[in-house]
């Protein structure tokens, strides 16, 4: 059974960054493609960006490009995203995901909140 622990979310002021974590059990975690979502109130849940299971391949939604980076730590079962120059729209719960593409995930975690202030 995979299980998908995200962490670092929180208050930020605009313009400000964060650090999202997110910890995987299971013993397959480094073939995997790992990505994160979010949905912010009223809204439908997004994709935000991916990684392939090797590291050399990623993607980010349009609104985050320049700004997120995703990155994984497969010996600590790990994926990160990076978040800087953070702006009110970033607002949502933000989800972490396993998969077998970095458009297609079956497993999720269960959000963490981040809240950006103007």
């Amino acid at each position: 059974q995979v299980q998908l622990v995200e962490s670092g979310g929180g208050l930020v002021q605009a313009g400000g960054s964060l650090r999202l974590s997110c910890a995987a059990s299971g013993r397959f975690f480094s073939r995997y493609a790992m990505g994160w979502f979010r949905q912010a109130p009223g809204k439908e849940r997004e994709f935000v960006a991916g990684i392939s299971w090797s590291g050399g391949s990623t993607a980010y939604a349009d609104s985050v490009k320049g700004r997120f980076t995703i990155s994984r730590e497969d010996a600590k079962n790990t994926v990160y995203l990076q978040m800087n120059s953070l702006k009110p729209e970033d607002t949502a719960v933000y989800y972490c995901a396993m998969g077998n593409g970095i458009y297609d995930y079956d497993y999720w975690g269960q959000g963490t909140q981040v809240s950006v202030s103007s």
